[in-house]
């Protein structure tokens, strides 16, 4: 019998194998963070009585209100950071995990200082 993935460790196993990123709690939810300074994403269960298991994350311009409209199921506006046109990506769904990769890398590169943002890629060409 297969184990069930559980989602905050599978979203901390990616956050943590991009360049420099740390884990700290931010307001009682496990949160990433580049150079230990910019959050780029984090996991909220049961915000504010939401009744979501959601990842929080930066978003390239645009890209919040595309999935939204595509998949309300599955995307929507989070509190607080929405209106940094951050996403919330429901991880009490079906989940795609190589999606979630790179909306992970996508955030992370929102983020990131230039001279990181080249060190990944240089990572992703040679795997």
């Amino acid at each position: 019998m297969a184990r069930k993935r559980n989602p905050i460790e599978s979203v901390r196993e990616l956050c943590v194998g991009l360049p420099e990123v740390n884990e700290r709690l931010s307001h009682g939810a496990p949160t990433w963070f580049i150079r230990d300074k910019k959050t780029f994403a984090t996991a909220w269960d049961n915000h504010h009585g939401d009744q979501r298991l959601g990842l929080i994350c930066a978003a390239p311009a645009g890209v919040q209100q595309q999935l939204v409209d595509e998949e309300p199921d599955r995307f929507y506006v989070p509190a607080y950071v929405g209106h940094r046109g951050w996403i919330g990506v429901r991880l009490d769904r079906r989940v795609d995990w190589k999606e979630i990769e790179q909306i992970l890398i996508d955030a992370y590169t929102c983020v990131a200082p230039a001279k990181l943002v080249a060190q990944l890629n240089a990572q992703s060409n040679t795997t």
